[in-house]
This record gives C-alpha cells, structure tokens and sequence, in this order.
C-alpha cells in the first residue's frame, strides 16, 4: 500500500513537472512575439499549479512575464526537491538550499543554471548517482527546448540573437553537467575498487 501511495505521488510530481515546462514554453513564446505583459489565461494556469502543488488560496501572479517566469522556476525547484530519493533539494555552493540560480545570457536575459545533487542522506551510492543522472537528463531536455526556441525564432526572425545566447548557455550547463557526473561516477569507482580491495586482502589466509 505504501509503495502504491509512494508511486502515486511520484508520477503526479513528474506530470506537473511536465505541465510546468508548458507553461515555461507559452512564456517564451509570447516573449518572442515581444509580449511583456502574461495574459490572464497564463496567470491562471500558473495559479492552477501551485493550487495542484499543495498551496491554499494561492494569489493571482503578478501581470509581467518576468514574473511568470520567475514563478514557474520556483514552482520547478520544488518539484525537483520533491524527488523520493533525496530529500534536500538542489543547491549551489554558498546559497541558502532551494534557491534557484540564475545566470544573465544577454540583454539581462536570464537563464535558470541546475546543479548537480548532493550525496543522498541514506548515504547510498546507488541513490545519489540516479538523482545525478536525472539532473543530466533534464538539463539535456532544458537544451532541447531552448534549441527549439532558437530554430523557431530563427524562422521568425524575431530575437534570433537572444534565443541563440540562451541556448548555448543552455548547452554549456549541460555539458558542464555531463563532466561533473563523470567525475563523480569516476571517484566512486575508485573507492570501490579500493573497498573491494582491502576486503580481498583481508580474506587471504
């Protein structure tokens, strides 16, 4: 029963996850149409979410995009923590746990940057390198999207050069990602291999 409710819960975070990357997608989409204001079908739906996340009577979003935007992160980052197999959400090195980083791609357009996890509570390798290996696979997803909103700026011809900025700085936090994992996939290795080692020994008459 336990495991149900657990499984349950897991796929409901994962589905608003999902509903949240839409609402991401209509907020650069109307950014691309050099809209600056969030229509109110978009506040509402973003207040929908934070309703289906947990929140009472949560207000009406403030009317500006940058306001949209910064909401649906905030909402992301919550979800993320969420994750069963860690239950502190990700960090940066010197900021307070939860906070979202953002990095400036041009123009003051600004780019949430993830970060990779720390060592689960448990303390088993096994658990933190499947959250490692979840925050690759959605900044490889975060890539995509931007690049997608560069292909259909292009063919637009409208903000090319910003969609283009933010998705090399989409592109260099993946890969950044990529390198980090394997170093730490890397360091792991060794210890165990060095575990393993002494237990061998130990064994030896």
């Amino acid at each position: 029963m336990v495991q149900r409710m657990s499984q349950t819960a897991e796929r409901q975070r994962r589905l608003l996850l999902a509903e949240s990357d839409n609402l991401l997608d209509d907020v650069e989409t109307l950014r691309l149409h050099d809209a600056i204001e969030a229509p109110p079908r978009l506040r509402e739906a973003i207040r929908a979410l934070q309703i289906r996340l947990g929140r009472r009577n949560p207000p009406v979003p403030a009317g500006t995009l940058d306001a949209a935007h910064e909401l649906v992160f905030a909402v992301q980052q919550r979800l993320m923590a969420a994750n069963p197999h860690n239950p502190r959400p990700l960090r940066h090195l010197g900021r307070p746990s939860g906070q979202p980083i953002f990095t400036i791609v041009r123009d003051d357009r600004r780019w949430k940057v993830l970060t990779l996890p720390p060592p689960t509570s448990n303390g088993e390798d096994a658990d933190w390198i499947e959250l490692v290996e979840s925050t690759v696979e959605r900044a490889w997803d975060r890539w995509c999207y931007a690049q997608q909103q560069a292909v259909r700026a292009a063919k637009v011809r409208t903000h090319a050069h910003l969609a283009v900025a933010v998705a090399a700085a989409a592109w260099d936090n993946y890969w950044t990602l990529v390198q980090d994992a394997e170093r730490i996939k890397s360091r792991l290795n060794v210890v165990r291999g060095r575990l393993a080692g002494g237990t061998a020994e130990a064994r030896r008459p």
